[in-house]
């Protein structure tokens, strides 16, 4: 790990939604391994404490909370005085194809993936636009580029976010913000939403493999991996990057 007065990030403060597991927690790392500030948000409190260092602040969070969503950014600024990074990593996923979806887990799925990244946006825009710009980073899927057909709901939210994201670049950019807004594109990674969809299935392993093949690469992808392009979006390095979408999927989309 890097020394945190240096690094891709440094000087940087971060807040990632969703950080607990996954992509979330793997991003967290390594932003705090480049040198920022990270502010680390999620439902499940106990896998926040498992963060140890990563972590500057931790604070529980349901996206889908209007008020809360105004109190973690302002908790932010009262702590750090700025707010330059934000990854909208929080989300879900519910199977169901437009048969036996109901509404209930649409207006779930929704709320989290949609309405808690448009949420995030909004209060990240007000902060950054004060402080000189920023960088926000969706987290949108392959599923939100091309379709699947047992996965109704997360594709309509995968794909919102991924336009969402093109909406806000372009007023923020149009507006002399400073703000770019990017999104990332997994595809299968190991990651503890993935997995547990994998232990649920009728038969595991079937499906563990038909998950790698998908990929032209044969494998499915990490969550360090899908952290690393978010990255590249947070820093410097991106500087002329907005209202981009980057597919981190092993050539799944290229087919």
């Amino acid at each position: 790990m890097q020394d945190n007065k240096s690094g891709r990030l440094a000087g940087k403060v971060a807040l990632i939604t969703g950080a607990a597991s996954g992509i979330g927690r793997a991003t967290a790392a390594l932003f705090h391994g480049q040198g920022a500030k990270v502010v680390a948000t999620d439902r499940n409190e106990a896998g926040l404490k498992a963060l140890g260092s990563d972590a500057d602040l931790v604070l529980a969070q349901d996206v889908t909370d209007e008020a809360r969503w105004r109190e973690v950014v302002d908790a932010v600024l009262a702590a750090f005085g700025r707010l330059d990074i934000l990854v909208n990593s929080a989300g879900i996923g519910v199977l169901g194809n437009i048969e036996q979806a109901t509404l209930s887990d649409w207006r779930k799925v929704n709320a989290v993936n949609v309405e808690g990244t448009f949420l995030g946006c909004r209060e990240a825009v007000r902060a950054m636009k004060e402080s000189g710009g920023g960088s926000i980073v969706n987290l949108s899927s392959v599923a939100g580029v091309i379709g699947d057909a047992s996965s109704a709901a997360y594709c309509a939210s995968k794909g919102a976010v991924r336009l969402l994201t093109k909406s806000a670049a372009l007023h923020c950019a149009r507006a002399g913000y400073k703000i770019r807004v990017n999104s990332v594109h997994p595809s299968f990674a190991e990651t503890p939403m993935v997995l547990e969809g994998i232990a649920r299935a009728k038969d595991p392993e079937r499906v563990r493999a038909g998950l790698a093949r998908a990929a032209p690469m044969g494998r499915m992808g990490k969550a360090e991996e899908v952290a690393n392009t978010i990255l590249f979006l947070a820093s410097d390095e991106s500087s002329f990057t907005t209202g981009g979408e980057f597919m981190v999927d092993g050539g799944l989309t290229a087919q």
